[in-house]
């Protein structure tokens, strides 16, 4: 039997993805280099692109993050341009793909690259693993996919496939099934043509063996998979531990004057660190009186608008929208804009924020 690693490489270059927007040699390029083994150390792929796809695909799936990638690089077709742009902008761009730490490491992991190595990607992966928002995977398959270094991935894709191969149990978050993991992923590295292999374990995670309903009989490597062969695919990867989200109320305040609507940027840090929301209040609290007494704002007329929810990782969100009209405002407070609806919609707006204020335009 083929090793493990030359089934995953020869599955790749015949059903693999070749023409995902970031596997392209240039910014420009429209097709992707034919697949082929990659020398270790020579750079085959343009790294900025790699990284941002890499960053984006944190947690979001590939069908998500292709309309965001083509739109971001068409604004900051490359590091410079990223690392000299606004952050509010990054954020902007940014809007709906959630995890927002991310862009924000993103942002400063293009000026310290700047700063730091000259405006060049670095091209170890001790050196990449120092970039904000970066770690050990990420990292590894930055080095793998844009440099051709001999590198272990193990991104959640990868997990499940390793798991359900090697009839690993547990919870692949546990720090001892992680462990045993990463062991196996670096026990499985080819000498040569580590991109197609990487992109490979990539691709089959995400095309073939999938959290659901799997394609085992196309899978390169069902022969001696534990998962397949003892019929066990069900139980393999080992869920995480059910457990019951925490649930919270707030009232957002959508506060209109003269047909602008009020804006305030939040915290760095935190729940939609950086971007633009909606004030917010406690579900008991008199929203009349806070605008006066917090923001010496009158209230003409208020209306509760249908209340909803939004789901976090680790927390549900119940928000109840109240819209009100103000009497003309005096003055505006710093960490503070006023836009109509429409130029509220171009900013970096929190998923939910950008819903209500969509539901604004609409009216």
């Amino acid at each position: 039997m083929k090793s493990f690693s030359s089934r995953i490489i020869r599955w790749q270059q015949q059903h693999g993805r070749h023409a995902l927007p970031w596997q392209s040699m240039a910014a420009g390029a429209s097709a992707p280099p034919e697949p082929r083994p990659i020398p270790c150390g020579q750079v085959v792929r343009n790294p900025y692109r790699i990284w941002l796809s890499e960053v984006m695909l944190q947690q979001t799936q590939v069908a998500t993050v292709i309309p965001y990638f083509e739109r971001f690089v068409a604004r900051f077709p490359d590091l410079p341009a990223l690392a000299a742009a606004h952050e509010d902008e990054v954020l902007a761009l940014w809007s709906g793909l959630g995890y927002y730490s991310r862009a924000r490491n993103l942002h400063a992991a293009a000026r310290a690259i700047v700063a730091d190595h000259g405006g060049k990607f670095p091209e170890g992966i001790d050196a990449i693993a120092q970039l904000p928002g970066v770690g050990r995977s990420t990292a590894a398959a930055i080095a793998a996919l844009a440099f051709g270094q001999r590198c272990a991935i193990l991104d959640g894709n990868v997990k499940r496939v390793l798991a359900r191969h090697n009839g690993i149990v547990g919870w692949p978050g546990d720090r001892n099934v992680e462990t045993a993991l990463w062991q196996l992923a670096e026990s499985y590295l080819p000498r040569d043509a580590i991109e197609a292999y990487t992109q490979g374990m990539m691709d089959l995670g995400a095309l073939v063996c999938t959290r659901s309903r799997p394609a085992c009989p196309a899978c390169p490597v069902n022969t001696d998979c534990v998962a397949f062969t003892q019929h066990r695919i069900a139980e393999l990867p080992t869920p995480r531990p059910r457990r019951n989200l925490p649930e919270r109320q707030v009232l957002m305040l959508l506060l209109l004057d003269r047909d602008e609507l009020m804006l305030e940027k939040r915290p760095t840090r935190g729940v939609w660190g950086g971007l633009w929301s909606l004030p917010e209040l406690v579900p008991c609290a008199d929203a009349a009186a806070h605008c006066n007494d917090h923001f010496g704002f009158t209230t003409l007329a208020q209306q509760a608008l249908p209340r909803f929810s939004h789901s976090f990782t680790h927390f549900k969100l119940h928000i109840q929208p109240v819209q009100m009209q103000l009497a003309p405002r005096q003055s505006t407070r710093p960490g503070q804009i006023w836009l109509s609806p429409a130029d509220a919609l171009d900013a970096a707006l929190p998923a939910p924020v950008r819903r209500l204020v969509a539901q604004l335009e609409l009216t």
